[in-house]
């Protein structure tokens, strides 16, 4: 990642950091919670019902049971609290960029729109400040939570049984090798799909600005069929999206199974001596299913990175360029107006020379007023002189 995309990304993070810190604390706890309630049921069938016991020391199955039920109940106001401060965060965030979008616009100087399309500014304001969105609910949040769940999920695993826990580890690299290849040809799939997107929506934008213009010169069919060859182009650039993300899905779950099978087998066989107590059997299929779940989200997110990253940039290549913008502290405040006004053979381009007026000369005299009939008034009195 280049420094200027670090630096642009931080200027957006810099306001949330203290939302994204209490964020990452609550998702933390959440993962405790995640972790410890699989161990309490291994307690539970190995050290109370396999030994045919309800009380064991000053510790009984109802209690462990009542701190099962409060994990779950803590857990679930964490995560409701957790999903709202984040979905509000994404709200700050797209209603601070899309401001000073609109606020650019405002401002921005005429070079400036005349080089620049509506429908782009368009694009720019609405889709690509909700894919920035996307990145602070689905990776800056989620992305703590998801490398500590890994290392408490390896760390509880090893320290209850390494040889199940090797065994356990065996796929995890097919996970990750797997998960990566995938995205990446999702990845191109979905950089072109999001080009086409962004030319639907230009495309879309603009005619409806100008559907005067279209009706007026009958043009009506014609942006039809373009209209259609568009959306057909769109249609068929997610076809690929959707095929590699539900082949990743069943290729994970198969590897997710496999990891299972190959716990259940070792612990039976007493394989490099592996335990075959039923709940630590139930703990490490548990923590082998739960481990896939972050691993995969880490490799998916790359992807919702890049397309935030390339959305950053084009919103900052616009906000950046300070120069398209009016001063308007600038210019001196006239207190009496005096003389007349007068062009001379003047010529004038935004750029290169896309001449929007070519070699005009005209005189205004005081006290003129200029309205819709101009042209009437030129021709009855010589307060005009056009040449």
């Amino acid at each position: 990642m280049k420094s200027k995309t670090l630096q642009r990304l931080y200027k957006m993070l810099r306001p949330q950091a203290k939302s994204i810190v209490v964020i990452s604390v609550l998702a933390i706890l959440i993962n405790i919670g995640e972790v410890i309630k699989p161990y309490l049921i291994k307690i539970v069938i190995d050290d109370y019902l396999t030994a045919n016991l309800y009380q064991k020391g000053i510790m009984t199955i109802g209690a462990i049971g009542a701190i099962y039920i409060a994990i779950v109940l803590i857990g679930n106001i964490l995560n409701f609290i957790v999903t709202t401060a984040t979905s509000m965060m994404g709200e700050n965030v797209i209603y601070s960029i899309r401001n000073k979008l609109f606020r650019y616009t405002q401002y921005a100087n005429i070079p400036f729109h005349d080089k620049t399309p509506a429908g782009t500014l368009f694009v720019r304001i609405t889709s690509d400040v909700e894919d920035i969105t996307t990145l602070f609910k689905d990776v800056v949040t989620t992305f703590v939570k998801d490398v500590l769940m890994i290392v408490a999920f390896v760390v509880m695993m090893l320290s209850l049984n390494y040889q199940l826990a090797l065994c356990a580890f065996m796929v995890i690299p097919f996970v990750i090798l797997t998960s990566i290849i995938l995205t990446k040809i999702s990845n191109k799939a979905q950089e072109y799909s999001k080009k086409v997107k962004t030319k639907l929506n230009i495309f879309l934008a603009e005619s409806i600005y100008g559907v005067k213009l279209i009706k007026i010169f009958n043009r009506q069919h014609e942006k039809q069929k373009e209209c259609e060859e568009l959306c057909s182009d769109f249609w068929k650039s997610r076809i690929p999206i959707g095929n590699t993300e539900a082949l990743l899905v069943g290729l994970l779950k198969v590897l997710e199974n496999l990891g299972i099978t190959i716990i259940v087998w070792v612990a039976i066989n007493h394989i490099f001596g592996a335990s075959t107590d039923v709940g630590l059997i139930y703990v490490f299929v548990t923590y082998t299913k739960e481990i896939f779940s972050p691993i995969n989200r880490l490799v998916e997110n790359f992807e919702t990175v890049q397309e935030a990253i390339v959305s950053i940039n084009k919103i900052y290549d616009i906000l950046d360029h300070k120069e398209n913008l009016e001063n308007f502290e600038e210019g001196k405040i006239l207190e009496k107006v005096e003389g007349k006004i007068e062009f001379k053979n003047v010529w004038f381009a935004y750029e290169g020379e896309n001449w929007i007026l070519k070699d005009i000369s005209f005189t205004i005299l005081p006290r003129t007023k200029c309205c819709s009939g101009w042209k009437n008034r030129i021709r009855e009195n010589d307060y005009y002189q056009f040449n």
